[in-house]
């Protein structure tokens, strides 16, 4: 009997035992449950967090060019006035300003845009007097991409080239190096690629810009952004400002009433400014094509502005079949291909059709799963080609 009583009682206290290691598991159980959520509300808190930190540093609210920094007696910076990109000028004091020793004239920084505090250094390329305009500081195109306009090349590189790096000639002959030059002819003859092609001959910065880029809906913004892109190409020289249809702001003036005619004449005028403006020793040249030299004002054709005038004609028979040599160089054609018999049927094709041309043949090659190109293929390709071109030209009619 007394061993009956010592073993209920051993069972029931190792039951309370139990019962009290369940409880505890069930509490660890919830406790890890618990640490769960929070590890995953850390979580979600921590990447919140990263991407607000992210979008603060990379993507400030308002783009800033530091245009004066103020010295105090002491020669120490007491603040800088700030361009915002909306037209703003903001004295800055140094309570907001970071890094005072990399400091610079016309540094770009992000700012905040209530408190316009720095928030860090940017690269130029977020430059907002550039944003209507393509910056390349290294052009790749060479004169051997480009087939057919040798006098014109020869032309361009005396007027832009040539001043650019031998300048001592000029003036030891005594004369005055062209500022500018214009490029006029139709479509697609290798006008831009030329500029290019000089600007990579010279190591200079190359400035694109559209002219109908330039043509802003405010008054005045077409003026400004002529003004910034012409000051920012001194601040960067030696480079090369080259305006593609300039027909856009460059038209004949005429006397209208309409609001949109005298903000395109502003801009012209501004351009004219810029062009009677910078000294003839500057590095910096202007290039200016268009399609339509017909309409261009004559305030903008005299010499002074844009001195060189090119055209662009059609090529000949010899120009396109090195052009078709060129844009075959690295296609696969067969040895029996004669370039020479393509170049005879593909009269007055521009430099544009041409390459055109090359890819439809190599395209109609691959779609039959050939491994050469052939002159059926041109053939084929040739008759797409002429096909556009001739709609393109009745639509235009």
């Amino acid at each position: 009997m007394p061993n009956y009583k010592y073993k209920s009682k051993l069972r029931n206290e190792l039951e309370k035992k139990l019962e009290i290691i369940e409880l505890e598991n069930k509490n660890i159980r919830i406790s890890n449950s618990n640490n769960n959520y929070e590890k995953i509300k850390l979580k979600d808190m921590k990447k919140e967090l990263q991407e607000k930190i992210k979008s603060s540093s990379t993507l400030p609210h308002l783009v800033a060019t530091i245009s004066e920094i103020i010295y105090n007696q002491n020669r120490k910076i007491d603040g800088i006035i700030l361009k915002t990109s909306n037209r703003l000028n903001i004295f800055l004091s140094n309570e907001g300003l970071i890094d005072k020793k990399n400091l610079n004239l016309n540094s770009i920084y992000g700012v905040n845009k209530d408190s316009y505090y720095l928030i860090s250094r940017l690269p130029p390329e977020y430059d907002f007097r550039v944003r209507a305009m393509e910056v390349d500081e290294n052009p790749n195109q060479t004169y051997q991409d480009i087939g057919g306009l040798d006098n014109q090349i020869q032309e361009l590189i005396e007027a832009i080239v040539l001043p650019l790096t031998q300048i001592i000639k000029f003036n030891k002959i005594g004369i005055i190096a062209p500022k500018g030059v214009l490029l006029y002819g139709p479509p697609g003859m290798g006008k831009t690629l030329l500029a290019r092609a000089c600007a990579s001959q010279t190591n200079a910065k190359f400035f694109k810009i559209g002219g109908p880029n330039l043509v802003q809906m405010y008054i005045g913004e077409g003026a400004s952004l002529v003004r910034e892109t012409f000051k920012y190409a001194k601040e960067t020289q030696p480079s090369i400002i080259f305006i593609d249809e300039i027909d856009a702001i460059g038209m004949k003036r005429s006397i209208s009433d309409s609001n949109g005619d005298h903000e395109v004449q502003r801009t012209m005028l501004e351009l004219l400014n810029q062009l009677d403006g910078f000294s003839l020793n500057s590095n910096v040249k202007i290039i200016a094509a268009t399609n339509r030299i017909d309409i261009l004002d004559p305030a903008l054709l005299r010499s002074g502005r844009l001195d060189r005038k090119i055209e662009f004609p059609y090529p000949t028979l010899g120009s396109r079949l090195k052009i078709l040599k060129i844009h075959c160089r690295k296609i696969r054609i067969s040895e029996y291909l004669e370039l020479l018999e393509i170049a005879k049927i593909t009269e007055n094709f521009n430099g544009a059709q041409l390459k055109a041309l090359c890819v439809e043949a190599g395209i109609i090659a691959i779609r039959k799963h050939k491994k050469i190109v052939i002159y059926d293929d041109f053939m084929e390709a040739f008759l797409k080609i002429k096909y556009r071109k001739d709609v393109q030209l009745k639509y235009i009619i």
